[in-house]
C-alpha cells in the first residue's frame, strides 16, 4: 500500500516543541513496542506516552487499536492499563525514536496594537480523500490474518478476494458480504485490511457502540471515550461491521454521514464534535441472512453499492485434510438447503471443527456431534445423510453410565 509522505515536521506543542509528524500506523507500532519490551507489566496510556514524549490521548488510541487486532489486551479499567499478548511483537515497530523535548520559548516583544487574527478554518476532507491509489497486493499464497491464521484466496470477479476488495477501498465503494455464519466472511475481510477495526453488531448495540461514551477517571472526572468508528475515521482505517443487519436500523444510521459525500459525523453526546473522515477509511459490512432478527433494511442495502455472496469452499476444506465422507456430508445438505428442505447445512467452520475432533477423538464422535449440532428441526435429516455416506447409525454426543470405581 502506497502512502503520501508526510511532511518532516508536524504541529507545535503548547510547549512550543516541534514534534515529528508520523505516518499512517507508526505510533501504534511504537506503543506496540514499548508494550512487546516489558510484556509482564501493566502500562497506563500516560506512562508510554511518557516514553514516547507524545500526547497521552494519541497513545491512548493506539492502545485500543491494538486492542481491538487482539495485539494487547486491557488488564485494568479504572485507571485503564494494558498489557501485551503473544501477538504485539509482530504488531512492533523495531525501534523507537521519542519525540524531541520542548524546547525553551523565545519570548518576542508583543506588537503595540494589532487587532487579533481571525482563526483559520480547518478545512475538511473532500469527498474524494478516500480515493486513493495502492498497487495491488501480489497474491501468490495464502494470506496471513492479524491473528496468525492463513487464509485461502478465493476467485471473486477474475482476481483474488482480498485484491478485489482492496481495489473497492481505493474506490471508495462499500461491499456487503452474506451468507450463513462460518463460511467465511471475517477472514476474508481481515486478510484482505490486516489494519481493520470490527464492530460486532446485535440487536443491543447502541450508538455509544460505534462513536464511543463517557467514562469514569480514577479522579471521578467522566471523559468521552471514542469509539470504533471514530478511531477508523481518525486514522484513515477500514471499519467491519460484522452481522450489520442485527444492529437497529437507527442506530446503524449514524455509519451512514461518514460513508457518503459528507464523510463525516457529528457527535452529539460530545458536544456536537465533528468528525471528519481521513483517507483511506472505508466501511465494509458482514450480512447472515438466515439468523433470526436480521434484517436488510433499504437504507443499508443502498448504502453498500457491491453485495458478495460468501459460501463454503468445500474443495479447500478436503485440501485441508478434512475427511472426505464428511465433506460429501455437508455437499448433500448445502443441495438440499439451497432446494429449501433443510434450513442447515454445515460450513467451513464446522468442518474444521469436525477435523480437529476426529484427530482429538476419533471419526465416528466427529460424525456424531455433526448430528448433535445441527437445529433441531433439522436433526434427523442430517443424521439420514450421515448414516447414509458413512454407512453406520451414529447419534449426538452424551453422557453414559458412571465409570464404575475399582473396589
Amino acid at each position: 500500500m502506497t502512502t503520501p509522505t508526510p511532511s518532516a515536521t508536524g504541529p507545535t506543542t503548547p510547549a512550543g516543541a516541534t514534534v515529528t509528524r508520523l505516518r499512517n500506523g507508526e505510533l501504534r507500532a511504537m506503543v506496540a513496542k514499548v508494550l512487546a519490551d516489558d510484556p509482564a507489566t501493566a502500562h497506563t496510556p500516560g506512562s508510554i506516552a511518557r516514553t514516547l514524549n507524545r500526547s497521552s490521548g494519541a497513545v491512548g488510541n493506539a492502545c485500543q487499536a491494538l486492542t481491538d487486532r487482539g495485539q494487547a489486551e486491557v488488564v485494568t479499567i479504572a485507571p485503564v492499563s494494558y498489557r501485551a499478548t503473544t501477538t504485539t511483537p509482530s504488531a512492533a515497530a523495531p525501534a523507537i525514536t521519542p519525540a524531541p523535548s520542548p524546547a525553551p520559548r523565545t519570548r518576542r516583544p508583543k506588537p503595540a496594537s494589532t487587532a487579533p487574527a481571525a482563526p483559520t478554518p480547518t478545512p475538511a476532507p473532500s469527498a474524494t480523500a478516500s480515493i486513493t491509489t495502492r498497487p495491488a497486493r501480489k497474491v501468490t499464497g495464502p494470506v496471513k490474518r492479524p491473528n496468525g491464521m492463513d487464509y485461502h484466496p478465493r476467485l471473486l470477479s477474475g482476481m483474488p478476494d482480498v485484491t478485489a476488495l482492496q481495489r473497492l477501498r481505493d474506490a471508495g465503494v462499500a461491499a456487503l458480504l452474506y451468507g450463513p455464519p462460518g463460511t467465511g466472511k471475517t477472514s476474508v475481510v481481515e486478510a484482505a485490511f490486516n489494519d481493520c477495526l470490527t464492530v460486532q453488531g446485535d440487536g443491543d448495540t447502541v450508538v455509544a457502540d460505534l462513536v464511543g461514551d463517557y467514562t469514569k477517571t480514577p479522579d471521578g472526572d467522566f471523559v468521552f471515550v471514542h469509539g470504533p468508528l471514530v478511531r477508523a475515521m481518525r486514522t484513515g482505517v477500514p471499519l467491519f461491521i460484522d452481522d450489520a443487519t442485527l444492529i437497529p436500523p437507527t442506530v446503524l444510521a449514524v455509519v451512514y454521514p461518514a460513508m457518503d459525500g459528507r464523510r463525516e459525523i457529528l457527535i452529539k453526546a460530545n458536544g456536537g464534535e465533528v468528525v471528519h473522515a481521513a483517507p483511506g477509511f472505508y466501511v465494509v459490512a458482514g450480512h447472515n441472512p438466515g439468523v433470526h432478527g436480521a434484517i436488510l433494511t433499504d437504507a443499508l442495502s443502498s448504502r453498500f453499492s457491491v453485495h458478495i455472496q460468501v459460501s463454503s469452499d468445500y474443495a479447500l476444506a478436503e485440501q485441508l485434510g478434512v475427511d472426505k465422507k464428511a465433506v460429501r456430508v455437508a455437499r448433500n445438505l448445502a443441495t438440499r438447503q439451497e432446494r429449501g428442505e433443510i434450513g442447515w447445512a454445515p460450513q467451513l467452520r464446522e468442518l474444521l471443527a469436525f477435523k480437529k475432533l476426529a484427530d482429538a477423538w476419533d471419526l465416528d464422535s466427529a460424525a456424531g456431534n455433526l448430528v448433535g449440532i445441527a437445529p433441531e428441526e433439522d436433526r434427523a435429516t442430517v443424521a439420514a445423510v450421515v448414516r447414509d455416506v458413512f454407512g453406520k447409525t451414529v447419534t449426538p454426543l452424551a453422557l453414559g453410565a458412571r465409570i464404575p470405581t475399582k473396589p
